[in-house]
């Protein structure tokens, strides 16, 4: 499973798929990981823009991503889930690690400031 990342001074913003579910999480999990790796940027937001459904083995991955930067001093953020999906990351207190962000620009800036 690819999904489109674009880099940005040292931040990585990852595309996510429609939908996050067992059926793709460990694909996706090898695929961000090796992204985390391959570009070495330690800052991260997930665009949650166009994610429709996510079930626990999706939010795995979401954490997956979160703890594999974090061993590496890095940060993850997410860019605008939808009301469904983000009442999920709400319930399960994800956002508490996993800040949300509605705006793109700002999600980058922050993340470059906290970089630098």
């Amino acid at each position: 499973m690819n999904f489109p990342f674009t880099a940005h001074n040292k931040v990585t913003v990852i595309n996510l798929p429609s939908h996050l579910t067992m059926a793709n999480a460990e694909k996706s999990r090898q695929y961000l990981e090796q992204i985390i790796v391959e570009t070495g940027h330690k800052a991260i937001v997930m665009d949650m823009s166009k994610v429709e459904f996510v079930d626990s083995s999706g939010l795995s991955v979401l954490v997956n991503a979160y703890k594999a930067l974090h061993k590496r001093s890095g940060k993850v953020v997410l860019f605008k889930p939808g009301k469904n999906v983000r009442a999920l990351i709400e319930l399960t207190r994800l956002h508490e690690i996993l800040f949300i962000y509605e705006d793109l620009d700002n999600a980058i800036t922050d993340l470059q400031q906290a970089a630098a």
